[in-house]
């Protein structure tokens, strides 16, 4: 099976009611995004924070995968489909992914505060609060990679990336780094298709933009696949 790798970003989860920090002017559900989504938001507010969070627990309790994620999951038919995602939410998963890299962690999940990649916890949708600890005492945040902090994941992103067959970029307009960088570790010659409303240009030989939605990008995407593969 050939080696399908899909980063994507806010945009695959916009259909399916996900709204993101970029929609409107630097905020994010009406918070300054300094103020949630910063490691220094974490020094001066705890409370907001966890409770900004627990918001977004509840959100994506109700929300469903959209057509672009069951697509992506699909595709498991004819490829070996690794997908690496700058969400935090889990639809990739619901829609059947099995293969799923986050890079910007996990709402379902927390940490104590003083470790990067341990004492991890999946907490599914339930609230955290202030004086939830670990067995040492220290307070439990969420499992999200905030402004300031680095990127645990970028290590194996970049080895799937590396070894990819076909390269996908959807619902991301490659602002956001490192994650944005992504696409230089693709082997040369490899195809690369990009899912965006806009277009967006990579200086890449071997790139073709669909110009959709995700869900309209992956049903038009499958098809040039399987085409691909008679």
């Amino acid at each position: 099976m050939k080696k399908l790798v899909v980063l994507s970003g806010a945009g695959v989860s916009a259909e399916s009611g996900i709204k993101t920090f970029r929609d409107s002017d630097g905020l994010w559900e009406n918070y300054n995004v300094r103020d949630v989504a910063d490691i220094e938001g974490w020094t001066r507010n705890k409370k907001l924070m966890l409770d900004f969070y627990n918001e977004r627990r509840r959100q994506l309790k109700d929300s469903r995968p959209n057509r672009a994620h069951e697509i992506i999951a699909e595709l498991e038919r004819w490829f070996d489909v690794t997908v690496v995602t700058q969400n935090v939410d889990n639809l990739h998963e619901k829609a059947g992914s099995s293969k799923v890299i986050h890079l910007h962690g996990e709402l379902t999940k927390i940490r104590p505060e003083d470790r990067d990649d341990s004492g991890i916890v999946d907490i599914g949708y339930r609230e955290v609060n202030l004086g939830e600890t670990d067995y040492r005492g220290v307070q439990m945040r969420p499992h999200i990679v905030w402004f300031g902090e680095a990127v645990p994941m970028m290590t194996p992103a970049i080895e799937a990336v590396s070894k990819a067959d076909i390269f996908l970029i959807i619902g991301t307009s490659l602002n956001v780094y490192p994650a944005a960088g992504l696409f230089h570790y693709v082997s040369y010659g490899i195809p690369i298709y990009l899912i965006d409303p806009q277009p967006i240009s990579i200086g890449y030989g071997n790139f073709v933009q669909i110009r959709e939605k995700a869900t309209e990008g992956m049903r038009r995407l499958k098809e040039i696949l399987i085409e691909n593969k008679q």
